[in-house]
């Protein structure tokens, strides 16, 4: 395949992947049974911000790519896409999608979003177009101060989660879910994304991808990956994502 041709098929995959990823985070703030640490930070900012949830996903992204100069981290494409897409997407799902009545809908709708989440975090992450910003900082700690990546990562989650749930996030079981389901979630995805025609694993010219198990995605090593999300997942007490 041509690589004008793969390319232009990976960027409209991290498209997606990413409007995907933003429509599951807004299904989880919906659900109301606890949300992933990064969406535990800006539902707290909502109430203390006068914007929208979608303008704060996308304010604190680009706060945290200024973390990344002392840090020496550079993005990518898709790190500017993710700061730039998933923000509108949630904001539009928030639009669309109402807030349901009793437990058994909310938890309904709160697996939904988890499966899309999995889903969309496959997708973007197998278009092999860079790391989204909240990952992004924790591979800049463990790389600037040589922690490992799991305490790199919890270290920035319980402190996301801690903040966020004092200004009044949402904390709960769903959390937890999250942060525990969402890497067995996404690993057997992802080979699913690498058979694609287009995939970076098949024409050799991906970008390097951390994830958050230490990992790379790439045209030189494919090894099984966990995941890579905003608000998603760690055994912290919240997950990322992402």
């Amino acid at each position: 395949m041509p690589r004008s041709v793969s390319l232009s098929l990976r960027s409209v995959q991290l498209l997606v992947g990413l409007f995907l990823y933003g429509a599951s985070t807004a299904l989880q703030v919906r659900a109301v049974v606890g949300v992933g640490s990064w969406t535990v930070l800006t539902q707290g900012l909502e109430n203390v911000l006068p914007w929208s949830f979608g303008v704060i996903t996308v304010a604190s992204s680009v706060v945290i790519l200024l973390l990344w100069i002392p840090l020496r981290q550079k993005p990518g494409i898709g790190t500017l896409c993710n700061v730039l897409a998933i923000g509108p997407s949630a904001d539009l799902v928030l639009w669309l999608v109402p807030e349901p009545d009793g437990l058994v809908p909310r938890v309904l709708l709160f697996a939904a979003g988890l499966a899309l989440l999995a889903i969309a975090t496959a997708c973007y992450i197998g278009a092999g177009l860079g790391t989204g910003a909240r990952d992004g900082l924790m591979v800049g700690v463990h790389e600037r101060f040589g922690w490992p990546l799991w305490l790199a990562r919890t270290v920035i989650e319980v402190t996301v989660v801690l903040v966020g749930w004092l200004l009044g996030g949402d904390v709960g079981v769903g959390t937890v879910v999250a942060a525990f389901a969402i890497g067995p979630m996404v690993q057997p995805l992802m080979p699913l994304f690498r058979r694609l025609p287009w995939s970076p694993t098949r024409t050799g010219d991906a970008d390097p991808v951390h994830t958050p198990g230490g990992d790379e995605t790439g045209a030189a090593r494919v090894a099984p990956c966990d995941s890579e999300c905003p608000p998603t997942a760690t055994p912290a007490p919240s997950s990322a994502v992402r």
